[in-house]
């Protein structure tokens, strides 16, 4: 994880004593929380600060990568620095332990392997992960990436985006068919995305590997939005999808547990 930012005024022509550690701060909470990018103005007036210090603390942040220029070049979106260190917030040991805990009751429960995963930039991130003791099984190291339009989680996340952010995404996704079931036409996945608000789940029915399902669950943090998710997976030799759905109820208990400890 990187330190913390250091804002030296010899650098920035920022004064320090005049708070502006404690101003970045604010632009990186209501950026983030702001779920989109946002431009100078519309930070300006929500912070009420002066248009000249959010300029030079912006441009500060976007050199550090704690913030990004969008695509317009006129809005300010979270970097990669921002979203390398909210995952290892996420991964940190003190919560990591507990929700280490919470999944390993839940693969007791299935008696299949479970994940913890999050959004990270196009792709879907393992933040942990417990395997049930089978010798048949697939495994992916906590860390590893899978794409968004063919798995469970990664559909998950990507249909409970904000309509603008999602927008922005979906043209860029490389839909590459990982087997013959995958989702590789727009229009297709954006139906199934509306299915999975509606159903509340999302399903992986051998969409990234041949002979796996799976089934995943939303994590939602203290204002409700979907921040992670809950995964099970299994091969098709031990489990159909309509058993792996009949599972739900014990995700869905473990997903709220899960929101104690983001």
């Amino acid at each position: 994880m990187n330190s913390v930012p250091n804002f030296e005024a010899e650098d920035t022509n920022i004064e320090i004593s005049g708070g502006a550690p404690a101003r970045a701060l604010r632009i990186l909470d209501l950026i983030s929380a702001h779920g989109r990018a946002m431009t100078l103005a519309e930070i300006t007036d929500t912070l009420s600060l002066p248009k000249g210090t959010v300029h030079r603390l912006c441009s500060l942040l976007v050199s550090m990568g704690y913030l990004a220029r969008d695509v317009d070049d006129r809005s300010y979106a979270i970097g990669k620095a921002m979203r390398r260190m909210a995952l290892n917030t996420l991964k940190h040991r003190s919560v990591q332990s507990l929700r280490h805990h919470i999944l390993t009751e839940l693969v007791k429960q299935v008696s299949e392997t479970c994940n913890f995963n999050a959004l990270d930039g196009t792709q879907v991130v393992y933040l942990d992960r417990v395997e049930a003791q089978w010798p048949l099984r697939l495994i992916f190291d906590v860390g590893s990436h899978v794409p968004l339009h063919c798995t469970a989680s990664g559909k998950l996340l990507l249909a409970h985006m904000r309509a603008d952010e999602s927008s922005r995404i979906l043209p860029y996704l490389r839909m590459d068919a990982r087997t013959p079931s995958t989702i590789t036409c727009l229009m297709d996945l954006e139906r199934e995305c509306r299915d999975i608000r509606e159903k509340g789940y999302s399903t992986d029915h051998e969409e990234f590997i041949a002979g796996m399902v799976a089934v995943a669950v939303p994590v939602r943090d203290s204002r409700g939005d979907v921040a992670a998710a809950v995964a099970m997976h299994a091969p098709t030799a031990r489990m159909s999808l309509d058993e792996a759905i009949e599972l739900l109820p014990y995700l869905n208990k473990a997903a709220r547990d899960m929101q104690g400890v983001l």
